[in-house]
């Protein structure tokens, strides 16, 4: 098979992939009725009323577990493959790993210390809340 074939091949299917979802976009936009009123920006589930207003206090401390979490999935993510080719790196490479490592490790130590990841009320961590209610 020559090498400009190849590359058809690949354009053609880039094309499809491409066009299929604007396509069956623009065709729901076409087929989906009109129906306005008050009703449709109103949210439903399950068929119970909302109750309430929208904008609860909500504590930051779950941000500051979750932001902890993801940096360390992340690190994760980029220790893997360093981690395959360990062996053909050299100590270069494990050097600049420690230092990888080092420094999401050396932002929970001070985050723990400043008292971002306590869990009580005394934390000295502002709700997200508060802002909402300025």
């Amino acid at each position: 098979m020559p090498q400009s074939q190849k590359y058809e091949y690949f354009w053609m299917l880039l094309l499809m992939v491409s066009s299929f979802p604007t396509i069956i976009s623009l065709l729901s936009k076409f087929v989906t009725p009109i129906n306005g009123g008050p009703e449709k920006f109103t949210s439903y589930e399950s068929g119970i009323e909302p109750i309430g207003e929208a904008c609860i206090q909500f504590q930051i401390r779950y941000y500051m577990f979750a932001l902890v979490s993801v940096i360390f999935d992340v690190e994760t993510v980029f220790l893997y493959p360093w981690a395959m080719s360990f062996y053909d790196s050299g100590i270069q490479s494990f050097i600049e790993a420690l230092v990888f490592i080092s420094i999401p490790i050396v932002g929970l130590v001070y985050a723990w210390r400043k008292g971002a990841l306590e869990w009580s009320q005394t934390s000295g961590i502002p709700s997200a809340g508060r802002f909402w209610n300025d």
